[in-house]
Order: C-alpha cells, then structure tokens, then sequence
C-alpha cells in the first residue's frame, strides 16, 4: 500500500538487447567514450527522446525521464506470483485461500475479488497522484522509481490500483503483482519484488450494524485531523475499522504461521493515512516486520466515488512471507530456474509444511573499489543499480566500507566492497575480475567519478 515506501533510487542509463517482449527503436549501436581497453558490460550510449520503448505490446517515447534499464525490463511478465508450485506462488494462494473461506458476503459467495494480473505499467498519476501523494514528494524522484518517460512508469507498489478498482464499484479486494523499486544491495532486497495489497470498505450500516445501540452512530463529522484520525472520521469509526483490520490481519498471520504466534503493533504516521501500523510477528525468537496497514485516506475514497463509506488497506510483501515461513535465505533465490530449488516447492497442496534445503553453499569472491564522487548530485543508488545492472544475480552484497574527505580539496571517495556469490555454481576469479573491471569503466563512463583503481 501506499504507505509502505521505503524507496529505492534510480540510475539513469539506457539499454540495448532487451528480452523479446521489450524493443527499443532508435538507439545508436556506437557507445559514448570510454577507457582505452573495451570490457564488456551492459550498458549502452544514452538514447535520443526519440527512442520508443515497446513493452507488453504497447510503445513508450522515451524523454528526459526514461530511466528503466534492460535487466529490470527483463523481469516485466515474469509473474512469479501466478508460476504454479513457485514459493510465491504457494504464499498467495494461501492468503486467497483464506480469505475466500473466512469472508463470505450475503449469498455466500466470497466478499473478496482478487486481481493478480494488472499490468505492472501505470501512469504517474496511478502511482502518485491518485494517492494524494503531493507533488514534491521524495518518492516522486527519479532516483526512486523505474520511468518509462514522464507520464509512465513500473508501478513501484499495489497501490497504484486502489483507485481503480474502489472506482469499479469494488467494495473489497486483494490486488497481486510485481514491483519495482531500488535499493541497497542485500539478501533481503531486489528491484524487483511482488506485492499483495487489500482494500475493504464499510458502509456505515455495515460498520456499526453488530454494535449495541449503534443507530445513533455516525461514520463522518467536521472535527481536528489528528495522528489518531482523520478530520471527517468520527472516533467510534476509526476505531471500529482499526479494530477490524488488526483482527483480519492477526488472523490470517495466525493462519500461515500456526497458532501460538506472537503479533505486535507499531503505531506509524505517514502522511497519506490515519492511523496507520505496521505488523510484527515473532518468528523463532526474533520479532519481523511483515506488513503495513491503516485506516484509508479519506479524500482518496470520495474522490473514486464511494463518498459514503470509510474502508482500511494493508500491503505485504510476498518475499518476506515466503523468506520466513520456508526458511529461504536468499532473495535472489526466487528467480532461480535450478530444479534443485523449484522442485522443493511441489507438493499435493498448498498448506504443505515446506523447509528449504540450501543448495551447495558456493564460496563468495570479494572485490573493492574506490573513487573520488563527482559532485553532490551522486547518489549511491545510482551506483548501486550499475553495479546491478552489470553483475546482476552474481552480486549478493554491496557494502560501503569507506567515505573520505580529502582536508584541503574537499573532494569525496567512497570504497565500496562487492560480494560476489552464485547462487548456484562456484564463480572463477577471472569472470569476477572481467564483471569488475566493467563496473570500474561503467562507473567512469556513466557516473562521471574519477577512480582511484
């Protein structure tokens, strides 16, 4: 959901050979000047604004904004989530399951519909402004998101479809999908994850009809925006619907994990919601954070014309479930193709109790690099994403080991540390060496930094 942002920043490079669902028209088969020596490396020459992208059977100009690059527009219609068998696969049908048992609507057929096969493309304004996300947002930076141009972009959470579908006429609804956002380089994150969001929305006969003596209540009322609730939320209601979420959740968390499960509450304030949470389970000793929630943005509701009721959403990653509940260590983990990993995930139904048996632990090969920043506009997620964009998923972590300030020309170096780690075979020292010293030249080239390699 809208407010479960902890964003990744963008780099700006363009590609060339893209998968076979992704074309780019217009794009100069020479390269910008480099070093002396030619490394390979996936990185191309910057593309004219004339260049189209071509993506799921539709074509995107480029302009000013296009920032996505070929690796991550390889990933576009993967959909982890709908490979029968795969973990991600397994954790949503559980979640689908559960909820289509345990909410019925009046003539018993299931009160939750679910979307698992929106397009990952929406505009700006499904991603932003439909959220009442304001306009000089942090989250609207480039460095944050995936953009085909100005106007499109990868959805970088759920929630890009919340209005859409409440719009629809929907009541009640999971939305399924793959996001993508950058970051640091780790086990636990990857630009490209997948999402489940859930919207459900009360009219005010609905909220307060099992209530003692709840005729008399109301859902709305000219009062004070506080960080407990909203300025047209009466408090009866807020804390109705507070109360029904944190239940839906608890059960469902207890559902997947078993009964015993410890669950907490951290109160939370983000600007788009009120009251808003985040769920901690305690999983084998150690407390996890595993999904937000809150009561919806008002505004955001009327606007896609349900004026009259008030409603909560939560958002939840599929990877952290699915880490947590089959033991899985690594994130990159869930785009194997090895029958090793799939294989363990097939069973005769989907509650089966499933323990991941780690591959061969292939040792990691360790690489630094250092070089002066070129001024106060480098962001480290740039760099991040080109070390990404080359290595791919041989790069397990990236560690800033450094940062110096040179006392009399002020300039800046960063030494970073590269873990290299195949998730499946042992990496030689020579392809390490050869994908490294792309990085350095790419680094060079596309960031502008001076190295000190």
């Amino acid at each position: 959901m809208a407010m479960l942002w902890k964003f990744m920043r963008v780099a700006k490079y363009s590609k060339t050979a893209l998968s076979p669902n992704v074309k780019v028209r217009g794009i100069p088969t020479h390269s910008r000047s480099s070093s002396s020596k030619s490394v390979p490396s996936d990185f191309a020459a910057s593309t004219p604004y004339s260049n189209t992208v071509e993506l799921l059977g539709k074509s995107y100009p480029q302009d000013d904004y296009s920032n996505v690059t070929e690796k991550i527009l390889s990933k576009v219609g993967k959909n982890l989530h709908n490979r029968k068998h795969h973990p991600l696969w397994l954790i949503k049908e559980q979640v689908k399951e559960h909820f289509y048992k345990h909410y019925l609507g009046r003539r018993g057929t299931p009160l939750f519909s679910v979307y698992d096969a929106l397009s990952p493309v929406v505009t700006v304004q499904q991603n932003f402004d439909s959220l009442l996300i304001p306009q000089n947002h942090a989250s609207r930076r480039k460095e944050d998101n995936y953009y085909l141009n100005r106007d499109h972009m990868l959805r970088a959470h759920t929630s890009a479809h919340q209005w859409d579908l409440i719009h629809s006429g929907l009541d009640a609804f999971l939305a399924v999908g793959d996001v993508y956002r950058r970051d640091t380089i780790d086990n636990t994150h990857y630009p490209v994850f997948h999402q489940m969001e859930g919207v459900r929305l009360f009219s005010c006969h609905e909220l307060f009809s099992s209530i003692k003596d709840g005729e008399g209540l109301q859902l709305f009322e000219q009062g004070h925006r506080t960080a407990h609730k909203q300025e047209c939320h009466t408090m009866e209601a807020v804390r109705l619907v507070e109360f029904n979420l944190k239940q839906v959740l608890t059960k469902l968390m207890t559902h997947i994990f078993g009964d015993g499960l410890q669950v907490r509450w951290v109160d939370c304030y983000f600007p788009f919601t009120h009251p808003s949470f985040e769920m901690e389970i305690n999983f084998q000793g150690e407390w996890m954070e595993v999904l937000g929630c809150g009561v919806m943005e008002q505004q955001l509701v009327n606007s896609a014309g349900a004026q009259d009721k008030i409603g909560w959403a939560f958002g939840l990653g599929l990877e952290r479930l699915a880490m947590i509940l089959y033991d899985i260590p690594d994130i990159r983990l869930f785009w194997s193709e090895d029958e090793r990993f799939l294989k363990q995930f097939i069973g005769p139904h989907i509650w089966q109790k499933i323990k991941f048996q780690p591959l061969s632990r292939y040792p990691p090969l360790i690489n630094d690099i250092s070089f002066w920043l070129p001024s106060e506009t480098y962001s480290q997620n740039d760099f991040y994403d080109l070390v990404r964009t080359i290595g791919g998923d041989l790069i397990e972590k990236v560690v800033l080991l450094d940062e110096f300030a040179h006392p009399k020309t002020k300039k800046v170096s960063h030494c970073y540390r590269i873990i290299y780690r195949h998730p499946e075979r042992t990496l030689t020292q020579d392809e390490v060496h050869r994908i490294h010293r792309a990085i350095e030249e790419s680094a060079v080239r596309e960031l502008g930094v001076e190295g000190r390699f």
